[in-house]
């Protein structure tokens, strides 16, 4: 199969965001519950077409825990765009924001390129528990230069498609080729 890019794609947050329930969903578009704790990181390869492109996307999917973060500079580098994940019933899993970014935009941006980022708050399905409002996340896309905010459900699938076609599109601008 020919295609037009390759992308590697970042997703880093707090332990227990959702981070790894919502790569399954794109790629298998199903849920799993008993989802395991992701150590170091897990990476998985999914195939899209925006447009005229076809695109194979690399998913790289970090263990949130603070032992893993001393792989995340390495493991970033050569990246073409990334989704920081939140948890909108946990306010806490916003509290590492500015560390999270901070690793992630000092090993992987070339200074001429901004790296497209966009901010998750995953588990929408449990809107009863909810301590995280758009309108909270807001201030912070603006801080940190990131191109937007969105939030989905890996259990019920809103959203989830969304995200990887914007971030993909993202890049695709970035790149030129739209």
């Amino acid at each position: 199969m020919k295609y037009n890019a390759s992308f590697k794609i970042c997703i880093f947050g707090e332990a227990g965001v959702g981070k790894t329930s919502l790569t399954y969903r794109y790629i298998s578009n199903r849920f799993k519950d008993d989802t395991k704790l992701t150590l170091g990181v897990d990476i998985v390869a999914h195939d899209i077409v925006l447009g005229s492109n076809r695109i194979k996307l690399q998913i790289w999917d970090f263990g949130g825990e603070e032992r893993f973060r001393v792989f995340l500079p390495a493991y970033v580098r050569g990246s073409s765009g990334a989704i920081f994940m939140y948890d909108i019933t946990r306010k806490n899993t916003l509290d590492n924001i500015a560390e999270w970014l901070s690793v992630f935009k000092n090993n992987v941006e070339d200074e001429e390129e901004n790296i497209p980022i966009l901010c998750v708050g995953g588990k929408t399905d449990l809107e009863e528990e909810r301590e995280v409002d758009v309108e909270d996340v807001k201030p912070l896309i603006q801080k940190y230069d990131l191109y937007g905010v969105t939030e989905c459900s890996a259990k019920t699938g809103e959203n989830v498609q969304k995200i990887f076609e914007s971030i993909s599109y993202e890049i695709l601008k970035n790149i030129g080729l739209v």
